[in-house]
């Protein structure tokens, strides 16, 4: 019984000594950290390059979005009337809240916009507070609705599905 634990003893030692020779190799590790860092300069290298191609062909200027974020799909190439104050009667039937459509609603923590559509297709976008025609101002934009003051207590409700409540008092 003595000799098992004398020869358990002895394989224990000697598997202890030869592992600690293997753990004692640095030169393998120092080799891959210096492969790594060969990698990550010709990376950078290549990155740089990269750059450099694309502020030679754009500039050091960022290129401008080639479409109005309001517009959608539609051209803004036809007349301006976002900032067209109603003055004779046709033009404040043409600026009735009646004859838009609201299409999109952008609402940020301290400004919001809102964006109609008439039956032309042109696009008029409001800011919060703005007139549509004389007396009928944009005063709240909701998830799904936009309202509108129509005099002192008078207000017009308009959602996605064109349907225009009008309401007097809260709303």
């Amino acid at each position: 019984m003595n000799f098992i634990k004398i020869v358990i003893a002895f394989l224990v030692i000697l598997l202890n000594i030869n592992s600690s020779v293997f753990a004692d190799s640095h030169d393998t590790d120092q080799n891959i950290v210096d492969k790594a860092k060969e990698i990550n300069k010709k990376i950078k290298k290549q990155q740089t390059d990269k750059e450099a191609n694309i502020k030679s062909e754009v500039g050091d200027e960022e290129p401008l979005p080639l479409n109005d974020p309001f517009a959608g799909d539609a051209s803004t190439g036809g007349k301006r009337t976002g900032l067209l104050l109603a003055g004779s009667e046709d033009e404040k039937d043409e600026m009735s809240l009646f004859n838009f459509k609201l299409v999109g609603i952008v609402k940020g923590k301290f400004d919001g916009y809102a964006s109609l559509i008439n039956n032309e297709g042109e696009l008029i976008t409001l800011q919060l507070n703005e007139e549509l025609s004389e007396g009928v101002s944009l005063v709240e934009l909701r998830k799904n609705d936009i309202v509108f003051q129509n005099g002192e207590d008078s207000y017009l409700i308009i959602n996605f599905k064109n349907q225009i409540k009008e309401t007097s008092g809260e709303y």
